[in-house]
Parts: C-alpha cells; sequence; structure tokens
C-alpha cells in the first residue's frame, strides 16, 4: 500500500472510531495544497482539473471559422457568445469573466492536450494528465504526479508544508513526497478527555498515532467552523446549493492561500456533455466562472501574484452528434487567470477546423502539450531550472519556447 493510500485508509479508520461526520457533494472532490513560502516566494498556482472533458470548442467558440456552424448546427449558432479578438468568442455563462479579459488577467490556450491519443478513456486521459507523462511511459509504471513530483525536488517542502484536502485522492500529489489529507467536510470535534484517550491508546504504535496526531492537528489548524461564518452563510444562501458549495471549495482554498500556502489543486466535475449540450455546460461553465471570480475576491491583493490553471482530459468532437451533444475527442481548451497572467489573448497556434486539418477527421487537432504550459506557469512563478522541469516534473517533455504567460 502507498503512504498516501495508507494514510487514507487510516485516516478513513480514525475517522469511523471517532464518530467523526462527512457531508459529501460531487462537486467537492480533492483540494491539494504545498505550502512553503521560504522556497517558493510569493506567487501562487490554482490548479483545477475538469473531470470529464470540457468542450473547448463551446467554452471559446472559433466565430470566425465558417466552418464552426456547420458541424454544430444548434450547438454553434445564436450562442450568445461574447466576443474576444474578433475571431473567438466566449460562451455567454463565463461572461461575467470579461472584465478580467479586458485587464489581461484572462485567457485561453486553445487545441491543446495531453500525449494521449485515439482511446478517448476519461480515466486514462485524466490519469495522464494529472501524471504528466508521455507515453512513452506504460500506464502501469505511472507510480506519481507531476506535482508530486515538483515536491521532491524543491528544497523546503516537507511534509509539515504539504497535504491534500478532501474525500479522495488527487492523483496529481500521489507519489514519493510524503503529504498530509484531510476533507474539508470532516468535523472532528473532540473534548479534551477524548484527546488524551486517542493519545494513550495509540501511544505506542507509531502508524496509528502519527495518522490520529495529523488528523488532529489538521482540524486544529483549519477552523472548518470559522469558514463557515455569518459572512460566507449570508452569500451562500443567496446561491444554488451547488454555487453555495462551490464558494466554500474557492473560499477555502483562498484562505489557505493567503497564509502560507503557495500551491493548491483540486478538480471540478461535470463536464461529459454526450446529450443536451447547451445546458449542462452551461452550468458547469457557470461554476468555472463563479470559481475564478472566488478566488480573485478570496485572494484580495494576493491575487496579482497568482496563476489558475483550468485544464481537461482531452477535447470533444468537433461536429456534434444527434442528441445536441459532442463526444470524446482530441484537441481541447485550457482557462488561465489571475493577476500574475499576462492575458487578453487567445494562445497556442489555431489548426483550422477544415477535415484535413483535424486529428482522425473528427477532432480538433491538438499543436500544443498541456504539460507545455503547465511547465512554462512553474517556471515562471517559481524559476524552476528548465531541466528540473523536463526531466524530474515532466520527464521526456520538451518545454520549446517560452510563451510569456507571466507578466
Amino acid at each position: 500500500m502507498t503512504d498516501l493510500n495508507r494514510r487514507l485508509f487510516l485516516r478513513g479508520s480514525a475517522a469511523t472510531l471517532l464518530g467523526c461526520s462527512a457531508a459529501a457533494h460531487p462537486l467537492l472532490t480533492t483540494v491539494t495544497l504545498a505550502a512553503g513560502a521560504p522556497a517558493l516566494g510569493e506567487n501562487r498556482l490554482v490548479v483545477v482539473i475538469l473531470r470529464g472533458a470540457m468542450d473547448g470548442l463551446d467554452a471559446v467558440q472559433p466565430l470566425g471559422d465558417p466552418l464552426f456552424t456547420r458541424y454544430r448546427p444548434t450547438l454553434g449558432v445564436q450562442t450568445g457568445a461574447q466576443t474576444l479578438d474578433g475571431y473567438f468568442g466566449l460562451h455567454p455563462n463565463l461572461a461575467a469573466l470579461l472584465p478580467l479579459w479586458q485587464k489581461g488577467e484572462l485567457g485561453f490556450v486553445h487545441a491543446t492536450s495531453t500525449p494521449y491519443r485515439d482511446k478517448r478513456s476519461h480515466f486514462d486521459g485524466q490519469d495522464i494528465l494529472e501524471a504528466g507523462t508521455g507515453l512513452d511511459v506504460p500506464q502501469a509504471e505511472v507510480r506519481d504526479g507531476w506535482l508530486n513530483r515538483m515536491l521532491q525536488v524543491v528544497p523546503g517542502l516537507t511534509a509539515e508544508t504539504a497535504y491534500a484536502v478532501g474525500r479522495e485522492a488527487l492523483p496529481l500529489l500521489t507519489g514519493a513526497a510524503t503529504v498530509r489529507n484531510w476533507t474539508p467536510d470532516l468535523k472532528l470535534a473532540l473534548t479534551p478527555q477524548s484527546r488524551l484517550l486517542l493519545e494513550h491508546i495509540y501511544h505506542d504504535d507509531d502508524l496509528f498515532r502519527d495518522a490520529a496526531q495529523e488528523a488532529m492537528e489538521l482540524a486544529a489548524e483549519m477552523d472548518l467552523d470559522r469558514m463557515s461564518g455569518e459572512t460566507m452563510q449570508a452569500g451562500a444562501a443567496k446561491a444554488p446549493k451547488r454555487l453555495a458549495d462551490l464558494d466554500k471549495l474557492a473560499q477555502f482554498a483562498a484562505e489557505r492561500l493567503r497564509g502560507e500556502t503557495r500551491i493548491a489543486a483540486f478538480s471540478l466535475s461535470g463536464w461529459d456533455t454526450h446529450r443536451a449540450q447547451r445546458g449542462s455546460l452551461g452550468q458547469s461553465l457557470t461554476g468555472l466562472e463563479r470559481l475564478v471570480l472566488q478566488l480573485r475576491s478570496g485572494l484580495a491583493g494576493d491575487w496579482d501574484r497568482t496563476l489558475v490553471l483550468a485544464m481537461t482530459e482531452f477535447g470533444r468532437t468537433v461536429a456534434e452528434n444527434g442528441t445536441r451533444g459532442t463526444d470524446h475527442g482530441t484537441g481541447g481548451a485550457m482557462l488561465l487567470a489571475g493577476g500574475a497572467l499576462k492575458g487578453g489573448r487567445v494562445m497556442g497556434r489555431w489548426p483550422g477546423l477544415a477535415e484535413a486539418d483535424l486529428y482522425d477527421r473528427r477532432d480538433l487537432m491538438p499543436t500544443t502539450d498541456v504539460r507545455h504550459w503547465a511547465a512554462w506557469a512553474m517556471r515562471g512563478l517559481y524559476g524552476l531550472d528548465r531541466s528540473v522541469l523536463e526531466n524530474a516534473v515532466f520527464p521526456g517533455l520538451s518545454m520549446q519556447d517560452d510563451p510569456g504567460l507571466l507578466r
């Protein structure tokens, strides 16, 4: 059993024994945080995994390409998209982000993907996205995530400065570097007597003693009751439950990032849109829009030193299907936001939509690797050596030219 899985098992066992309660919601998956200001400086990185394959062609629509409406007779017409640069349009459910675009705090990468090709499996695609490896590494040998590998190479990041929060492991942080785990919705309430009893019971058992101690320390540090204080409750009460949960997630991450935490990572589900895409994707994009705005609000002055990367496992078919949805594809889009971003542009080389320009004559042709953008973000934010990024964090990656992501 890996260290991470063992800790998760121990955490679950300890929670059961102690009578902890958990409130689950599909939107709240896992939050991964890494602290260590002395090693990483003042810049912040937020990585959001969009599980289910977001349709980048709907989020950032190539309105300047006349073929777009031919491929999408219902999804590509009367979309209400907001003009970005005269060629691309922004999905209306992201319209509240336009002021960020105008300030250069929002940008996109189009026609990008991991090296994963052809099989179009969500599980395999997400594994490769979070592992940060190429196809030269057999999937069965993928053991860790690219964020965990970064923790292993940056001096000053220790077990006390990196931890995961959530109901399940986020593969981004799976690996040899020791992490701490907690679930935002867990409530661990112990009387002083109960705590003393627990310490006595586990005193001579290194494994259980450390897990129990970790749980108690994290519960005290995070002060979850304070997070659900009056201000947040007032705002959340006006929003649907789904958005209120996103607010909680964003505020949790922002609170940690205002402190010693420098990297936060978590995932949002709900991006698989085979049917009735207009409604389902719109809801998911509204959530992403809200998340970005809540992070911006919660980070306050630290927003200027923050970069948000939202990435997905692959894109979707260029043509809509018979149920007004889209199927699993290849090239997709990334969303970037933050005061540290040099945005206000759609980055990456646009391949076009002519049939001969498509991948396998059905998907948007990927022209860049998502790891390229993540690697340059980490180099720009934290000054990681290029050779470390190409060999240790993203083994086998050629970073190529600097895209100038940051201000």
